[in-house]
């Protein structure tokens, strides 16, 4: 006999019982294949010698403070492209779904859904036999208030205190900007995002300060996080600086920031650290255009802009007049100009890492799309997890350490010769990483700023209203 079906809406509210999920709010969608719900801090370990994961999930949208600490037996990996296009490797748990006041046991894949409107996506598989949905009707089985919410979880509100910390950066929306706020707010720190164009500085031998749009002081941080966009440089650096003068640990200093936004000095400070690079030349709007394409081993090359970023400014030429042509078209503009061997055998591929205080702590190969050579993922590049090699690990770390950065994004290609680096960021994005990964990067950053204060006096605090 067939077990009388739920009826649901589009949206409703179930819990996971045996994971300590009292109420969550589903996206019910039957064109997904599979149940997805929201975890960090994703772990797996042994206990008595089967495959289990630990995680932790903020069960209620836009609110860190609630946490859940969940374990689970681990049944599967598996790699899912997600509703972004990213290929990311999930793993995968049974649990039993209550709703409706119906119980069975379902599959959910485990990742990182801050991006997405609800903690919780309930797939077709899980619906199978079930459940009706009525895509017209929201919350058919009833909805929780906020508060009765705050009711059922109420042992679950982290506790605050820690460090306060200070996101500098232009847009608080930015999903990276958002995880590390999150990140920090999970470990018990006070979070303030400053936007970077809010702040301004009196300079001054003695009294030193930063000020925040209205006039707040911003003299009580134990530690930024500069998060610099490429156009605003210049400043975002000029104000990392003042915080060092009034003795303020930054994750990145602001010197290591300029050294690494400048490509062609970053190129030389690698090479005198031993860090193999492709061929490359580097000229001031050149009048001999044939002798700098021969430098680099002749056509196909690849010219940049040394002002460009995230892959604009940055043209592949495959023949020697289509290289000539790109190269007057930029002496046009009286530029520096960058040209460099290009790796075929990369197939439009490179490799992120990801570097936090000396330890590579993910990383991920990209692919450019069909006819685009440029992997950059906001280009439509696609990633995927990747075993690096122990020498790509090496000038990884190499390369991060040249830089002075305690946050980079190495960039790194393979080639005939071996790998090569292409680039180090100072502010890499998390998306794309924390997506295929599965890790939880901004919360390695945080760990980063907590290794640096074990065992030193913090600041006294002063209360004082979210910056927002």
């Amino acid at each position: 006999m067939q077990p009388e079906k739920v009826i649901v809406g589009s949206e409703e509210w179930c819990s996971f019982p045996a994971l300590g999920i009292p109420t969550i709010k589903a996206r019910v969608d039957s064109g997904a294949k599979t149940s997805a719900l929201h975890a960090i801090n994703i772990a797996p370990f042994l206990k008595e010698g089967e495959n289990w994961v630990r995680f932790d999930i903020n069960p209620i949208q836009n609110n860190v403070k609630t946490v859940i600490h969940c374990e689970s037996k681990l049944i599967d990996k598996r790699v899912v492209k997600s509703s972004s296009g990213f290929r990311e490797q999930r793993y995968v748990i049974g649990s039993e779904l209550e709703i409706g006041g119906k119980r069975w046991q379902i599959e959910i894949t485990l990742t990182n859904r801050d991006s997405m409107g609800f903690r919780m996506l309930l797939g077709r598989e899980a619906m199978s036999g079930r459940i009706l949905v009525d895509p017209e009707e929201k919350y058919l089985l009833g909805e929780p208030t906020s508060d009765s919410l705050r009711e059922i979880y109420k042992a679950a509100v982290t506790r605050q205190g820690g460090l306060r910390i200070g996101v500098l950066a232009s847009n608080p929306e930015l999903y990276s900007n958002k995880r590390i706020m999150e990140a920090g707010e999970m470990r018990g720190h006070e979070m303030h995002f400053l936007n970077i164009k809010e702040c301004y500085m009196r300079l001054d031998a003695t009294t030193p300060e930063i000020h925040y749009r209205g006039g707040r002081v911003l003299d009580d941080f134990d530690a930024i996080i500069p998060r610099i966009r490429p156009s605003i440089t210049f400043y975002g650096c000029a104000l990392t600086r003042q915080f060092e003068a009034l003795k303020v640990y930054c994750l990145n200093s602001a010197a290591a920031i300029t050294q690494s936004r400048d490509k062609l000095f970053s190129l030389q400070l690698l090479l005198n650290h031993g860090v193999d690079i492709p061929t490359t030349g580097f000229a001031n709007s050149p009048l001999d255009t044939t002798d700098l394409i021969k430098m680099v081993g002749g056509p196909p090359i690849i010219v940049k802009l040394l002002e460009g970023t995230q892959g604009k400014g940055v043209v592949l030429a495959e023949t020697k007049k289509a290289a000539e042509s790109v190269i007057n078209a930029f002496k046009s503009l009286n530029a520096n100009i960058l040209v460099q061997e290009f790796i075929k055998e990369a197939n439009g591929k490179d490799i992120r890492c990801f570097v936090i205080d000396g330890k590579v702590v993910a990383a991920i190969q990209r692919e450019a799309l069909p006819g685009e050579f440029r992997a950059n993922i906001h280009l439509g590049g696609t990633a995927s997890v990747i075993k690096i090699t122990a020498e790509e690990k090496r000038i990884a770390i190499k390369a991060a350490k040249a830089m002075d950065l305690k946050v980079a994004g190495v960039d790194i290609i393979r080639s005939s010769k071996g790998p090569l680096l292409l680039e180090v960021n100072s502010s890499p994005g998390l998306e794309g990483i924390e997506g295929a990964t599965n890790k939880d990067i901004a919360g390695e950053m945080i760990l980063a700023i907590e290794a640096h204060f074990k065992n030193k006096p913090l600041k006294k605090k002063t209360v004082h209203e979210p910056l927002s």
